[in-house]
């Protein structure tokens, strides 16, 4: 089993398929890797040489990928949340940040409903 950045790829897929286990790597750019790295993208991952996985991961060596690009990302949040702009102020409320409805939706970023008490109808 090929270990990239301490994630173990999946053996029975595709090399350019496999690639996407790591986190901040997508299709494209699992693609280009193969081509810069020249592995064939429809190779199976325990087919692999150690030459060629030895290739791929000095290709991803230079993209920002896993622990790099989880700092990044918490870390624009985390700007976002003291200098106090919108998108911070929702992070910090708990609430859709990307302009979704809340009236109806939202259960992801606002958890479970919550039950409101005496909220009965009254019938005439």
């Amino acid at each position: 089993m090929a270990r990239i950045k301490n994630i173990e790829l999946p053996n029975e897929k595709h090399v350019c398929i496999g690639l996407t286990a790591i986190y901040g790597v997508g299709r494209s750019l699992a693609k280009t890797i193969c081509e810069n790295a020249g592995v064939d993208t429809t190779k199976k991952i325990k087919d692999l040489t150690d030459d060629e996985i030895s290739k791929l991961r000095k290709e991803i060596d230079k993209y920002d990928v896993e622990g790099e690009l989880r700092r990044d990302v918490q870390m624009s949040i985390k700007n976002k949340m003291e200098i106090n702009c919108y998108q911070g102020t929702r992070h910090k409320k708990g609430l859709p940040v990307r302009g979704q409805r809340t009236s109806r939706n939202a259960r992801t970023r606002k958890g479970k409903g919550k039950v409101v008490a005496n909220k009965k109808k009254v019938g005439k």
